[in-house]
């Protein structure tokens, strides 16, 4: 049973990115993202014009007049969401914690995939894997994968990207379009990261607090670890400080994007700070453009 609260924060996710899937992302999701092949639809008699390769030729034999197979593109894909809950998901200091972006992220995904009758599926870890919802269709299949994202409550507080891409393959049988949903604040995840987009088509969602980039003059303050809780006293009116901190940040997000980079795979950053259309439509005009 979901709790109402869980209940109404699911209504208030689908009422407001209703607009986003219906309006700003229709008809890009389709074009960007394509079926695996081509599947077989029927036999039917030749045609003047048809291709001549396309010829049944055992078909052909028993009717005594040509007949060729027809094909049609397999338009169904598997859309996973691989959803980072680590305990810095819990941190906010702006307009929305990380974990709410995440889940509202993931209900736009969702709902664009299932508009497009593709189906939809979910794995939320931590530094273990905490919950797998397999993929299905349909509205009611969403509701609950972005009930699950909102609500879950895991185990572990660390974050561990190789062990949920080494699990997705072990999962999957086909290739999938995955959203790997997460702050990238992480070790030790580029061979996995580069073993796993050969298999699937990876799309890194990396989601960052403008706070993890900078820290403002307000005099002492106590920082925290959200996942290993260790504790740090800093002076943020001194400017060698805050520099300081600027720099260790900045080198992080360049050590992620050059292992992004490394492994061919294409990111969505967004800020909690800022609405998420704008980077979502820039990914989906520079796939455009690519294809």
């Amino acid at each position: 049973m979901i709790p109402e609260e869980i209940l109404k924060k699911v209504r208030r996710i689908d009422i407001r990115t209703s607009h986003i899937v219906n309006d700003v992302l229709a008809g890009q999701y389709e074009s960007v993202f394509k079926g695996q092949g081509m599947e077989f639809e029927e036999v039917r008699e030749y045609q003047s014009g048809d291709e001549v390769r396309s010829i049944d030729w055992n078909v052909t034999a028993r009717m005594g007049r040509p007949f060729l197979k027809k094909f049609v593109e397999e338009r169904e894909l598997t859309v996973m969401l691989v959803l980072d809950a680590s305990s810095s998901s819990k941190f906010g200091s702006i307009k929305q914690l990380k974990g709410e972006l995440a889940a509202e992220l993931c209900a736009v995904l969702a709902f664009s995939a299932i508009k497009n009758n593709d189906k939809v599926g979910l794995i939320i870890f931590t530094d273990r894997i905490e919950k797998y919802v397999p993929p299905k269709k349909g509205r009611r299949h969403v509701l609950r994968v972005i009930s699950e994202a909102l609500s879950f409550q895991p185990e572990g507080r660390g974050t561990d990207i190789a062990v949920a891409l080494e699990y997705l393959n072990r999962v999957t049988i086909r290739r999938t379009v995955t959203f790997l949903i997460s702050d990238f604040i992480a070790i030790d995840y580029e061979k996995p990261l580069r073993i796993a987009n050969k298999r699937h088509d990876i799309i890194a969602v990396t989601i960052t607090d403008p706070r993890e980039l900078e820290l403002p003059k307000v005099g002492i303050l106590e920082l925290e670890d959200a996942e290993t809780d260790e504790k740090i006293l800093v002076d943020t009116n001194i400017r060698r400080v805050r520099e300081e901190y600027h720099r260790i940040a900045l080198d992080r997000v360049q050590e992620r994007e050059r292992i992004l980079r490394s492994t061919n795979v294409d990111a969505i950053d967004v800020f909690t700070d800022k609405p998420y259309i704008e980077p979502l439509l820039k990914f989906f005009r520079m796939r455009e453009r690519r294809l």
